[in-house]
Formats: structure tokens, sequence, C-alpha cells
């Protein structure tokens, strides 16, 4: 009897301690991934590979609109994830070919806009809670091209008057038809899809399948970052 008595005492114990104990929910990046936190461990990869520098898209590619909408509250968060709406980053290679994708585009009349390049890995943590779709949000546990920023959101405007092409869908629009191979669609924003493909592949760019709006570079090589754009900036 007084083992019996003993046992569920332990038994009393240990299911108090369960609820006492707080609970420790592992860090993405800590337990899955590595990402880069410092500027120091990011100038340390320059050293060892100086295609990985961040560089300011305007600096490659003068002309280039930007309306980085995270650095507001349009967008589906409704909430402002970015401080700065002024500057935005990409890898050097990437960035490169953007520029030439604006060149070409300007022989047309046309310039490129950006609603996002680069984007610290914790802010796609803070995105991922509400949608938890990877069609449309990148799941933490893998991270994002954005933050290896390698990825990029934008469209084409006209030069002349600032007017975006007719696309079909505006940015961060969650249906099937911002998926590049939705076909019920006039015949003008097929051909305006089209454009934006054709020449963003010709660069060496690759589209995502859900959003027309989405292109990623070669992502081999490149580490996930959490650093403040600003950092870059101070260091470019």
């Amino acid at each position: 009897m007084a083992a019996k008595i003993t046992n569920r005492f332990n038994i009393r114990i240990i299911a108090i301690s369960i609820f006492l104990v707080p609970l420790r929910i592992p860090s993405y990046s800590q337990k899955k991934l590595t990402v880069i936190k410092k500027i120091s461990e990011y100038k340390n990869s320059l050293r060892q590979d100086s295609s990985k520098k961040m560089v300011e898209l305007k600096t490659f590619a003068p002309g280039i609109q930007y309306n980085l909408r995270y650095a507001t509250t349009n967008n589906f968060m409704h909430r402002q994830l970015y401080h700065e709406g002024d500057i935005t980053f990409l890898r050097l290679p990437a960035a490169m070919a953007i520029s030439k994708v604006q060149e070409e585009l300007r022989t047309k009349g046309l310039l490129l806009k950006i609603w996002d390049a680069y984007r610290p890995y914790s802010v796609t943590v803070k995105m991922w809670e509400p949608i938890k779709d990877e069609r449309y949000v990148a799941d933490p546990k893998k991270g994002s091209g954005h933050n290896k920023g390698i990825a990029i959101d934008l469209t084409i405007v006209d030069s002349a008057t600032g007017e975006e092409l007719n696309m079909g869908t505006g940015f961060d629009n969650f249906s099937d038809t911002a998926h590049p191979d939705f076909k019920n669609l006039p015949i003008e924003v097929q051909q305006n899809r089209l454009l934006l493909k054709t020449v963003m592949e010709k660069y060496g760019f690759k589209q995502l399948e859900t959003e027309w709006w989405h292109f990623y570079w070669n992502n081999t090589g490149f580490e996930l970052l959490d650093i403040d754009p600003k950092k870059f900036k101070k260091i470019n």
C-alpha cells in the first residue's frame, strides 16, 4: 500500500513539473538553418566570395522605380515591416542582371518597378504566421530567396507616364489568377506577363510558379541573412 501511495505521489510530482517547466520552442535559425545575423559574419563571407556582396539596386539600375510595400501598411500584413522605404538590395550578380533587364526595357519606353528584394529572415518569420501556405509565403524552416538577397518582386511601368502595365492582378494576390500559367485573361495581360517573364529569364532569373511578379536568381552558395538593410548601406 505504501508503495502504491509513493507511486501516485511521484506521478503527481511529474505531472506538476510538466506544467511548471516553460516550453522551449526551438528557433528556426538555431535548430534548422544557418542564418547570418552579424555584419561581421557577412563581411567574412565576402572575403571568401566577393560575389556575395549586397548592393543597392538604384546604384546599378538608374531610373528604376521603388514602391517598397512592406515599408508601408499597404500590404497583406497591414503593418510596416521595414523602417526604410527608399533602399533595397540584391546580391551582386542578381543586381547586375537587373540592370541589364532595365536597360533592355528602357529601349522599349519601359522601366522596372520594385515591390521587394532583400528581406531579412526575421520578416519572413512574421509573414509566415498568418498565411502558412508555401505557395505564397516562404516557410521559415527553409528560408526564402528574399532572405538570401537573390529574389525580387517587380513589375513593368511606362517610362513616360509611370503607369504599371496591366498584369491582371496586383501585388500579393493570393489566388490562381496570379499564377503565371493562368490563361483566362485578356490578351493584353497575357502579353504583358510574357514580356516580363521573357526579359527576366533572358538575364538568368526564374519565375515562381504561383506569382507572376516573383523571380529568383540561382541560389547556390548564398546564405540566409537577418541583417538590417541600413547596415549594408553604411558599408557600401
